[in-house]
Protein backbone atom coordinates (compact mmCIF):
# COMPACT_ATOMS: atom_id res chain seq x y z
CA UNK A 1 0.00 0.00 0.00
CA UNK A 2 1.26 3.26 -1.01
CA UNK A 3 1.71 5.96 1.56
CA UNK A 4 -0.91 8.23 -0.02
CA UNK A 5 -3.47 5.96 0.18
CA UNK A 6 -2.04 4.89 3.80
CA UNK A 7 -2.80 8.41 4.48
CA UNK A 8 -6.43 8.85 2.72
CA UNK A 9 -7.00 5.39 4.76
CA UNK A 10 -5.44 6.66 8.27
CA UNK A 11 -7.79 10.04 7.40
CA UNK A 12 -11.28 8.20 7.21
CA UNK A 13 -10.40 6.03 10.62
CA UNK A 14 -10.18 9.43 12.24
CA UNK A 15 -12.83 10.92 10.82
CA UNK A 16 -15.24 7.64 11.79
CA UNK A 17 -13.60 7.94 15.45
CA UNK A 18 -13.89 11.84 15.90
CA UNK A 19 -17.73 11.65 14.46
CA UNK A 20 -18.56 8.17 14.35
CA UNK A 21 -21.94 7.67 12.59
CA UNK A 22 -24.70 5.56 13.20
CA UNK A 23 -23.46 5.86 16.86
CA UNK A 24 -26.93 5.87 19.32
CA UNK A 25 -29.11 3.43 21.29
CA UNK A 26 -31.88 2.10 19.07
CA UNK A 27 -35.14 1.30 20.77
CA UNK A 28 -36.86 -0.61 18.70
CA UNK A 29 -33.96 -2.96 17.68
CA UNK A 30 -34.81 -6.97 17.11
CA UNK A 31 -30.64 -8.27 18.18
CA UNK A 32 -28.94 -6.41 20.42
CA UNK A 33 -25.54 -7.74 21.81
CA UNK A 34 -22.46 -6.77 23.90
CA UNK A 35 -19.24 -6.89 22.54
CA UNK A 36 -15.65 -7.14 24.95
CA UNK A 37 -12.43 -7.26 24.44
CA UNK A 38 -10.88 -7.56 27.89
CA UNK A 39 -7.55 -7.21 26.97
CA UNK A 40 -7.79 -3.88 25.98
CA UNK A 41 -11.40 -2.78 27.42
CA UNK A 42 -12.92 -1.86 23.97
CA UNK A 43 -16.28 -2.50 24.57
CA UNK A 44 -19.88 -1.70 22.43
CA UNK A 45 -23.39 -3.13 21.94
CA UNK A 46 -24.26 -3.35 18.50
CA UNK A 47 -28.22 -2.77 18.06
CA UNK A 48 -29.55 -4.22 14.94
CA UNK A 49 -33.05 -3.75 13.27
CA UNK A 50 -33.69 -6.70 11.16
CA UNK A 51 -36.78 -7.14 8.68
CA UNK A 52 -37.81 -9.73 6.20
CA UNK A 53 -33.96 -11.13 6.51
CA UNK A 54 -32.69 -7.58 5.83
CA UNK A 55 -30.70 -5.16 8.41
CA UNK A 56 -33.08 -2.27 8.09
CA UNK A 57 -31.26 -0.15 10.76
CA UNK A 58 -28.07 -0.44 12.44
CA UNK A 59 -26.72 1.29 15.88
CA UNK A 60 -23.91 1.19 18.47
CA UNK A 61 -22.79 2.79 21.72
CA UNK A 62 -19.88 1.81 23.29
CA UNK A 63 -16.11 3.24 24.08
CA UNK A 64 -12.83 1.81 22.61
CA UNK A 65 -9.78 3.26 20.87
CA UNK A 66 -10.11 5.11 17.57
CA UNK A 67 -9.84 1.72 15.36
CA UNK A 68 -12.54 0.51 16.94
CA UNK A 69 -14.87 2.78 17.40
CA UNK A 70 -13.92 3.52 13.05
CA UNK A 71 -14.33 0.11 12.53
CA UNK A 72 -17.78 0.05 14.44
CA UNK A 73 -18.99 3.07 12.57
CA UNK A 74 -18.05 2.32 9.11
CA UNK A 75 -19.35 -1.47 9.53
CA UNK A 76 -22.89 0.63 10.68
CA UNK A 77 -22.88 2.20 7.19
CA UNK A 78 -21.78 -1.23 5.28
CA UNK A 79 -24.32 -3.32 6.40
CA UNK A 80 -27.00 -1.28 6.90
CA UNK A 81 -30.04 -2.05 4.05
CA UNK A 82 -28.23 -5.48 3.39
CA UNK A 83 -29.70 -9.02 3.47
CA UNK A 84 -28.37 -11.08 6.60
CA UNK A 85 -26.16 -13.20 4.30
CA UNK A 86 -24.51 -9.80 2.64
CA UNK A 87 -23.97 -8.93 5.62
CA UNK A 88 -22.34 -11.88 6.97
CA UNK A 89 -20.07 -11.85 3.62
CA UNK A 90 -18.90 -8.61 4.20
CA UNK A 91 -17.74 -10.07 7.84
CA UNK A 92 -16.07 -12.51 5.79
CA UNK A 93 -14.60 -9.92 3.81
CA UNK A 94 -13.41 -7.68 6.42
CA UNK A 95 -11.97 -10.23 8.76
CA UNK A 96 -9.71 -11.58 5.29
CA UNK A 97 -8.32 -8.28 5.05
CA UNK A 98 -7.70 -7.52 8.62
CA UNK A 99 -6.36 -10.69 9.34
CA UNK A 100 -3.74 -10.50 6.45
CA UNK A 101 -5.25 -13.55 4.60
CA UNK A 102 -6.78 -11.39 1.77
CA UNK A 103 -5.63 -7.89 -0.37
CA UNK A 104 -8.40 -5.45 -1.54
CA UNK A 105 -7.66 -6.41 -4.84
CA UNK A 106 -8.74 -9.85 -4.13
CA UNK A 107 -11.95 -8.61 -4.36
CA UNK A 108 -14.66 -7.65 -7.65
CA UNK A 109 -17.08 -6.15 -4.60
CA UNK A 110 -17.12 -2.62 -3.41
CA UNK A 111 -14.86 -2.37 -0.40
CA UNK A 112 -13.83 0.55 -0.41
CA UNK A 113 -14.95 1.44 3.24
CA UNK A 114 -13.59 -1.35 4.38
CA UNK A 115 -10.31 -0.99 2.73
CA UNK A 116 -9.10 2.16 5.64
CA UNK A 117 -8.70 -1.29 7.42
CA UNK A 118 -6.21 -3.25 5.61
CA UNK A 119 -3.29 -1.40 7.52
CA UNK A 120 -4.47 -3.26 10.50
CA UNK A 121 -2.63 -7.10 9.19
CA UNK A 122 0.41 -5.46 9.81
CA UNK A 123 -0.56 -5.26 13.64
CA UNK A 124 -1.61 -8.25 14.58
CA UNK A 125 -2.58 -6.98 18.19
CA UNK A 126 -4.60 -4.54 17.10
CA UNK A 127 -6.74 -7.15 14.46
CA UNK A 128 -8.74 -8.02 17.83
CA UNK A 129 -9.68 -3.96 18.00
CA UNK A 130 -10.97 -3.49 14.57
CA UNK A 131 -12.97 -6.67 14.61
CA UNK A 132 -14.59 -6.16 18.00
CA UNK A 133 -18.03 -5.06 16.55
CA UNK A 134 -18.06 -6.87 13.42
CA UNK A 135 -17.64 -10.13 15.08
CA UNK A 136 -20.33 -9.05 17.51
CA UNK A 137 -22.77 -8.18 14.37
CA UNK A 138 -21.97 -11.75 13.30
CA UNK A 139 -23.17 -13.50 16.43
CA UNK A 140 -25.52 -10.69 17.21
CA UNK A 141 -26.84 -12.21 13.72
CA UNK A 142 -27.06 -15.57 14.54
CA UNK A 143 -29.19 -14.67 18.12
CA UNK A 144 -27.26 -17.38 19.85
CA UNK A 145 -25.80 -15.45 22.55
CA UNK A 146 -25.17 -12.62 25.25
CA UNK A 147 -22.19 -11.64 24.60
CA UNK A 148 -19.18 -11.60 22.06
CA UNK A 149 -15.76 -11.69 23.31
CA UNK A 150 -12.42 -11.40 21.65
CA UNK A 151 -11.27 -14.26 23.77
Amino acid sequence: MDNEFRELYQEIIMDHNRHPRNFRKMDDATHVLDGRNPVCGDHYKIYLKVEDNNVEDVSFEGDGCAISKASASVMTQVIKGKTVEEAKHLFDIFHEIVTGQKNIEDFDEDVHKIAAFAGVSEFPVRVKCATLSWHTMNIALDQDSKEATTE
